[in-house]
């Protein structure tokens, strides 16, 4: 490993600091240009230009086949990584953040306004790369983050039970992209041979969860894992999620060398497979969409944003750095 911390192989150029990496997000690009916002603002309620997108470990223990990353550049070992304590891998992603966001300041395109909030980052996307259960000190990262005031979404493929029974992020989400084991060996490429098993193990968990938010995610891939609808809404279920996600497959990236364009559906075809997942979760009877992102959301109710990051919140006026904040 380098100093600078691993990194992909060539595209993109991660911003690093050691093993954190952190990357400018299109749609905060676009929220800062007044050209829209992520579908995690539609459904969630987070201010696109005011969310971190970053990683603690760049290393995954899946090579999906719809990933649109480079699965070279998660081939380090992580024997001889010197890990940060989370107090400094929350300092570094609010670093590399401003770093990142620095050239929009000035642009006549940008509100002042906006790029001063900007820099005042108030949310986490825990995403960017890698699988972050992979970092040894991620409930306490978590803390850390809102000990900041800064809150946070958690994303994982759900091969660490045991870790995430231990974080209680804003809202956590859970990758499930196959609703069979031959269906998750084929599209999921997991490294370790207890995958599947304990990603069982983890709706489990998050059924134990009382307070944190949980949402499933399933890519959808047209002609892969777009069947059985019946047995993904058995796993749903079974993890008592807040939320389910349908997302199109979208041919970019590296995933272009291992899958056709014709992988990736139409929206419409993301909505058809949504609703036959409906007709067997009742709990679930709210549908929305968000046809520029090809994905669908399930949920219980018809309210789905976050209680505190409701528009015209306190949250986003107060003091990023309020202790207090969660």
């Amino acid at each position: 490993m380098s100093d600078s911390g691993p990194k992909q192989v060539d595209d993109p150029d991660y911003h690093s600091r050691n093993h954190t990496a952190a990357q400018t997000c299109g749609w905060t690009a676009n929220a800062l240009r007044g050209e829209g916002r992520c579908y995690k603002n539609t459904f969630y309620g987070i201010q696109s230009h005011r969310c971190i997108q970053m990683t603690p470990v760049v290393k995954c223990n899946e090579r999906c086949v719809f990933c649109w990353r480079d699965h070279q550049g998660h081939s380090y070992e992580l024997d001889g990584v010197e890990w940060d304590d989370p107090e400094a891998v929350v300092e570094a992603s609010i670093e590399l953040q401003r770093k990142l966001l620095s050239g929009f300041g000035g642009n006549d395109q940008v509100p002042d306004e906006a790029f001063e909030e900007a820099m005042e980052p108030r949310h986490v996307a825990i995403s960017l790369d890698g699988e972050p259960t992979l970092y040894p000190y991620l409930p306490e990262l978590i803390e850390a983050f809102h000990d900041q005031g800064i809150t946070t979404f958690l994303v994982s493929n759900g091969t660490r039970p045991e870790v995430l029974a231990e974080c209680d992020p804003t809202q956590l989400y859970v990758s499930v992209d196959a609703a069979d084991r031959q269906t998750f060996d084929d599209v999921v490429g997991a490294m370790e041979d207890d995958a599947w098993d304990q990603l069982i193990e983890t709706l489990d968990v998050l059924a134990a969860k009382d307070e944190t938010r949980t949402v499933l995610r399933t890519t959808v891939l047209k002609g892969f894992n777009d069947h059985h609808p019946e047995w993904y809404a058995g796993m749903y279920d079974r993890a008592d999620a807040d939320f389910v996600e349908l997302k199109a497959y979208m041919h970019v990236g590296h995933s272009r060398g291992r899958l056709d364009r014709s992988a990736m559906p139409e929206h419409e075809e993301v909505i058809d497979f949504t609703e036959a997942v409906q007709e067997y979760l009742p709990t679930h009877p709210v549908l929305r969409d968000v046809p520029e992102s090809r994905v669908a959301l399930l949920a219980r109710d018809e309210d789905t944003w976050v209680p505190k990051l409701k528009g015209g919140s306190e949250f986003w006026n107060d003091d990023p750095y309020d202790a207090s904040a969660d």
